[in-house]
Order: C-alpha cells, then sequence, then structure tokens
C-alpha cells in the first residue's frame, strides 16, 4: 500500500484538549484497521505559532512525539522543558503531557499511540 501526500486529508482541531488555536493533523495510518488494533493514532501534527495541544493523561496507552521542524514548550508530568528537531518524547500510560509552539515557524511532529 502506499498512501500519497496529496491524498490524505487535513483535519483541523480549535482547541485541541484545552490548548489554543488550531491543530491540523495528517493521519498516517487509520487507527485500528492499520494498526492491527495495536494503537489508535499515527499522524503528523502541524501547530502554528502560539498554537497547543492542551495538558491531558494517558490511560491504557503511551504516546510517543517525534520533533520534525520547530521549537516547543513540552510539559512532561508537569516538568516544562524546550524540544527541537530530532527530540524525542514519551509519554506512558497514566502519564500526562501538553506541547505548545513557541518558535516563530510551524511546529511539526509524527505522534504515535499505542496501547497498551
Amino acid at each position: 500500500m502506499l498512501k500519497r501526500r496529496a491524498d490524505r486529508l487535513a483535519v483541523t482541531r480549535e482547541n485541541m484538549r484545552g490548548g489554543q488555536g488550531p491543530v491540523t493533523m495528517f493521519h498516517l495510518l487509520d487507527g485500528d484497521e492499520e494498526m492491527y488494533r495495536k494503537g489508535r493514532l499515527f499522524a503528523h501534527f502541524i501547530l502554528e505559532p502560539g498554537c497547543s495541544i492542551g495538558y491531558h493523561v494517558h490511560e491504557g496507552e503511551s504516546e510517543t512525539y517525534y520533533i520534525l521542524k520547530g521549537t516547543g514548550e513540552y510539559s512532561d508530568n508537569g516538568m516544562v522543558t524546550t524540544v527541537h528537531a530530532g527530540d524525542v518524547t514519551f509519554t506512558a500510560d497514566g502519564e500526562g503531557h501538553s506541547i505548545k509552539n513557541i518558535g516563530e515557524e510551524p511546529l511539526e511532529f509524527i505522534a504515535l499511540i499505542l496501547y497498551k
């Protein structure tokens, strides 16, 4: 199977998880079927400057971000740090996180949510 970039639809959510502004998401795989029921999300996210995904806790799953471009402020269970292209974050089952674009260009990352 091949999924061309031009064939993926952009999904935009306002104030995702209580965050600020719009978040654009391109699904890379379609949840349960293409992830063999091992996860629910594999997507490319884009946050414009000042936009964020609010703090949330994962239950029964983990989430990993691979930062592709830009600069973000990442909260790992309340501990705030700056992330850049090439960084990887991991939020385990029962833990929480948030991310905000603090740079002047779009913040882009791949997100993967796997079931425990």
